[in-house]
C-alpha cells in the first residue's frame, strides 16, 4: 500500500483490538478443554438435536459413536435408514427427509439407547463463515436493541459453533439449534447479524424454515480455515505447518497461536508471577512509563513483569472501571489481584480493558503486567497521564510511577522468537480442524462468507488462497459445487487525497475475481457501507440482505437485480475512456447527481482524478491531465467516495481496468 500503509494498518488495528482483547483468555481455556470434549463421544453428533433444520430436496447424513458392530436406525416421518458402527467406533447414515415444513421427530436408536429429536424442521440450511464481522452480533447492529425485540421468527433455526481449535481434524462440535426469538436472537450480545438478515429475507421471500450455522472467529485469516493438505500444495505456508505438527507431536493446549506456546516455553513467570500472593522482594524498583533499562534490557527483545499496589476507597463507586495502559510495544497481559482482565499483541493501540466486576476491591488492590517488547523504544510508549485506572464515578487512579520488575526472557539473539504476535488463533489449518470438519458433513443449502480484513496486506494471494478454501469446504461436506457467496469488503479507514495502489482496494478485487471465476459463487458488494474509524460496522442490515438477493437469483432463480454494475470492457474514445458494465438494470446512477472516484492514468502510470459522465450504459472518463489514457480506475481505495449505482440501488463493483503489478503481489505470510 505503499507510504500510506502504516497510518492505514494503524487504523485497521485500531478497529480489531476492541474485539480481540478478551480472545487471550478464552483461547487459553479453551484449550484445555477441548481434549476433554473429544473424549466424551456422542452417540449423535450435536449438529443434530431439538429445533435443528434438515436441509430439503437432497439426502441428508447424520452420523455419531458407539460400540463396533452396533445397527443404528434413524427414521424420521416414515423415512429411515439402518448403518452399522465401524471398527473406529463411527457410525453414519444417510436418509431421506420429508417434504418441507415440519414440526417432525428425528428417532435414532440402537440395542441399547434411543435419542429423540424433536420440533425438527425440513427447509435450507446455510454455513455463515468468516471473522468478526460475521461474528458481529445483533445486538451491537444498527437499529440492533429494536431489531432483537421483533426477532420473533419460528421458522429459522440458528446455530452457533463454539470456538474450537484444533492440530489434527476435531470430530465433535460444540453447540445446539434454537428458535429465533427476542431471547436466543440477543443472547451473548446476539447471534451474527449479517446472517440473521440474510435468513431473514429468505425466509420472507422462499417460506420455508432457514437454518443458519454460525461458523466464525473475529481475527481470523483465511488460511486457517483451510485444509493444511491444500496449504502444503502452496509452499508459502510449509514452515509453520511444521511447526504446528511438532507441536502436535509434543501435546499440550491447543491455543491456535504461536505467542502463546513461546510463552508457555519461555516465559518463567507464566501462570505464577501474576498471583497475588506472590512474594515479589527480590523484584527490583522501577519507573513506568520506563522499566526495561532497570532490568538490564534496555535495547533487546524480552518479557518482563511489572508490579504495583494502588488503594482505591472504601467503599467502592458503582459502574464500570476501565484500566488505561496506553500505547504498549508489543504485546501485554494484565492482571489486577491475580485476576486475568485482557490481553493485546496490537502495537499501534492505547490498551483499554474494561474491569471484570468483582475484582475491585476498597483499599490495597495490586495491578500485574506482562510486557513482551521487541523493539528499542517498546514497552510503554505513552505519556504518564494516559496510564491510569478509571472507577466507575470516573474517579482517576494514576499507574505512572514507582513499580516493581523482573526480567523473565532475554530473548536478544539467538535466542527463538515466536513465529508471529498474535495472542488469538490465526495458526494455518487450526479453524478448519476444530470448526468446519466436525460440522462436515452435514446437508447444507450453500455458504456465505464475510472475511479478507486479516488478509487484507497479502490482497494477492488471496486471489489464490479464496478459491482453494472454497474447495476445501466443497471437498468437506461432500455435496457438489454448493452456493458460496462472498461479502466484498465495506469502506473502512480514512479516505486518501490522491489516487494509487491501495490493499483494500486490491483485496475486493480478489474478491470479485474469485465470484467471476469459481462456479456457483457470488458477490454482495458493500462498498457504500462502513466506517472510516471502526472495522465493524453498524450497517448490517444492507449486508444480509444482498447477499439474499444473489442467493434468490443465483440459487433460486428468482429475475430479480442482484448486483451493481460490473465492469466488462474499456474502449480509447480520442483523449478519454469508454468504460461498459452489465447489471445496468434500468440505467445507471449517479447517486447525489454527481460520479466521483473514477481515476485515469496514461503509459506514465501515473493517477490523476478524473471527470467522469454517464452515457447510455456506459461510463466516459477523461481528465485534462491525461491526453492519452490507458487505464481508469474506480472506487480504487479502502474508502472511497462511491457513487455508481444502477436504477434498482444496487453499488458498482469497484474495478480497474489495467493489469499492472498490485502493491500486494510480493506480499508473504513468513
Amino acid at each position: 500500500m505503499g507510504k500510506a500503509l502504516p497510518n492505514r494498518r494503524q487504523k485497521f488495528t485500531d478497529g480489531l483490538m476492541r474485539s480481540k482483547f478478551l480472545c487471550g483468555l478464552f483461547f487459553v481455556l479453551a484449550a484445555f478443554c477441548a481434549l476433554a470434549a473429544e473424549t466424551a463421544l456422542p452417540f449423535v453428533s450435536p449438529m443434530f438435536g431439538d429445533n435443528m433444520v434438515l436441509q430439503r430436496g437432497k439426502s441428508n447424513v447424520i452420523w455419531g459413536w458407539s460400540q463396533p458392530g452396533d445397527k443404528i436406525t434413524v427414521e424420521i416421518a416414515g423415512h429411515s435408514a439402518t448403518t452399522t458402527v465401524g471398527n473406529d467406533g463411527r457410525w453414519q447414515a444417510k436418509f431421506e427427509p420429508p417434504a418441507a415444513g415440519g414440526p417432525y421427530t428425528l428417532k435414532v436408536w440402537s440395542a441399547g439407547q434411543t435419542n429423540e429429536f424433536h420440533e425438527i424442521l425440513v427447509g435450507d440450511v446455510w454455513l455463515c463463515g468468516g471473522q468478526s464481522n460475521m461474528e458481529l452480533g445483533l445486538a451491537r447492529a444498527r437499529n440492533g436493541v429494536e431489531e432483537i425485540k421483533s426477532a420473533s421468527h419460528p421458522e429459522i433455526r440458528l446455530f452457533t459453533v463454539r470456538r474450537q481449535v484444533a492440530y489434527a481434524p476435531a470430530a465433535v462440535p460444540q453447540g445446539s439449534w434454537k428458535i429465533c426469538s427476542p431471547q436466543t436472537a440477543g443472547e451473548n450480545g446476539g447471534f451474527s447479524a449479517v446472517a440473521y438478515f440474510f435468513g431473514r429475507k429468505l425466509q420472507d421471500e422462499l417460506h420455508v424454515p432457514i437454518g443458519l450455522i454460525q461458523d466464525c472467529l473475529g481475527g481470523t485469516p483465511a488460511e486457517s480455515w483451510m485444509n493444511p493438505a491444500t496449504l502444503r500444495q502452496l509452499k508459502d505456508f510449509d514452515k509453520p505447518l511444521d511447526e504446528i505438527a511438532r507441536l502436535h507431536a509434543k501435546g499440550g493446549p491447543e491455543y491456535g497461536s504461536f505467542l502463546m506456546h513461546w510463552l508457555d516455553e519461555y516465559d518463567a513467570g507464566n501462570n505464577s508471577w501474576s498471583a497475588a500472593n506472590l512474594d515479589d522482594t527480590d523484584w527490583k524498583p522501577v519507573p513506568i512509563p520506563g522499566g526495561f533499562q532497570e532490568l538490564g534490557v534496555p535495547d533487546a527483545p524480552a518479557v518482563c513483569w511489572f508490579r504495583k499496589e494502588i488503594v482505591l476507597p472504601d467503599p467502592l463507586p458503582g459502574g464500570k472501571a476501565t484500566i488505561f495502559l496506553g500505547v504498549i510495544e508489543k504485546m501485554d497481559t494484565t492482571y489486577i489481584n491475580g485476576r486475568w482482565v485482557g490481553a493485546s499483541s496490537w502495537v499501534e493501540n492505547p490498551r483499554a480493558y474494561p474491569v471484570p466486576e468483582g475484582i475491585l476491591r476498597p483499599g490495597t488492590n495490586l495491578v500485574t503486567v506482562r510486557v513482551f517488547k521487541l523493539k528499542p523504544d517498546g514497552g510503554f510508549r505513552s505519556k504518564p497521564d494516559e496510564l491510569r485506572l478509571v472507577l466507575g464515578d470516573k474517579t482517576v487512579i494514576s499507574l505512572a510511577g514507582d513499580w516493581k520488575g523482573k526480567l523473565s526472557v532475554d530473548a536478544r539473539p539467538p535466542h527463538p522468537l515466536p513465529l508471529t504476535w498474535e495472542n488469538y488463533p490465526t495458526m494455518p489449518a487450526v479453524l478448519f480442524e476444530g470448526m468446519i470438519q466436525p460440522v462436515a458433513p452435514l446437508a447444507i443449502r450453500g455458504a456465505i462468507w464475510y472475511q479478507g480484513e486479516a488478509n487484507f496486506t497479502r490482497a494477492f494471494q488471496y486471489r489464490t488462497l479464496l478459491p482453494l478454501m472454497i474447495a476445501d469446504w466443497r471437498q468437506a461436506f461432500g455435496q457438489g459445487d454448493f452456493p458460496f457467496y462472498i461479502v466484498s469488503l465495506p469502506a473502512f479507514m480514512h479516505r486518501r487525497d490522491h489516487p494509487g495502489d491501495d490493499g483494500w482496494a486490491e483485496l475486493r478485487e480478489a474478491q470479485a475475481l474469485t465470484a467471476q471465476t469459481v462456479k456457483h459463487s457470488g458477490l454482495a458488494v458493500t462498498v457504500d457501507t462502513g466506517d472510516a474509524d471502526d472495522i465493524h460496522p453498524k450497517d448490517k442490515e444492507p449486508v444480509g440482505e444482498r447477499l439474499a438477493l444473489v442467493a434468490l437469483a443465483g440459487e433460486f432463480g428468482e429475475k430479480i437485480s442482484y448486483a451493481g454494475p460490473t465492469f466488462t470492457r474499456a474502449e480509447r474514445a480520442s483523449n478519454a475512456m469508454k468504460i461498459h458494465f452489465t447489471h445496468t438494470d434500468d440505467g445507471l446512477v449517479a447517486k447525489g447527481g454527481e460520479l466521483k472516484e473514477f481515476s485515469i492514468a496514461g503509459k506514465d502510470r501515473q493517477w490523476h482524478w478524473a471527470d467522469a459522465k454517464i452515457v447510455g450504459d456506459t461510463v466516459v472518463v477523461s481528465s485534462p491531465a491525461v491526453a492519452e489514457p490507458e487505464a481508469v480506475r474506480y472506487a480504487w481505495q479502502a474508502n472511497p467516495v462511491a457513487t455508481l449505482y444502477n436504477s434498482a440501488g444496487l453499488p458498482a463493483v469497484p474495478f480497474r481496468t489495467d493489469h499492472w503489478p498490485l502493491s500486494t503481489e510480493s506480499a508473504k505470510p513468513w
